[in-house]
């Protein structure tokens, strides 16, 4: 069994957008949706550019959770996201930002979800010093509503 132990921070800026030599990152679309289940397991579906995964999350224990994943065919990941998750799918596309030691994921959100950025940072304790970066806002992390599962039952376009 793996830990997950991660931080997530809204993005105020476009800032990390370009590396320090000044080349623009390049993103990989994710379409994600997720399985109905009982409590505080999520079950999630993911293409992530040409790999297909499979992820069991347990409940939140402060910024740690259980995590299980797999790779699974693409196409029985899409047949599951057409015909298994719930609706709307989590479209997005995720940046990875070397910053320092650590290497931050920007989540740009499209669809039901357009005009959310979210930054995250996965450590090795839940006490690891990080350096946030100038583009980086307001820690989200044990806000339940920036929880991909939770943008599919309340997405971000319903809040405004």
């Amino acid at each position: 069994m793996a830990i997950e132990i991660e931080r997530k921070f809204l993005v105020i800026s476009d800032a990390w957008r370009r590396r320090e030599d000044g080349s623009e990152l390049d993103g990989v679309p994710y379409r994600q949706g997720y399985i109905p289940s009982e409590g505080m397991t999520t079950v999630r579906i993911r293409l992530q550019g040409d790999e297909a995964k499979l992820t069991i999350k347990g409940k939140n224990q402060g910024l740690s959770r259980a995590e299980f994943e797999y790779d699974i065919p693409i196409s029985d990941a899409q047949q599951m996201l057409d015909n298994l998750c719930s609706r709307p799918l989590i479209e997005k596309t995720r940046y990875l930002r070397p910053q320092g030691n650590l290497t931050w994921e920007i989540d740009v959100f499209e669809g039901d979800n357009a005009g959310l950025v979210v930054a995250e940072v996965e450590l090795e304790s839940e006490d690891q010093p990080v350096e946030l970066p100038d583009w980086v806002g307001q820690e989200v992390s044990d806000d339940p509503r920036y929880y991909n599962v939770n943008l599919v039952l309340n997405p971000y376009r319903r809040w405004r």
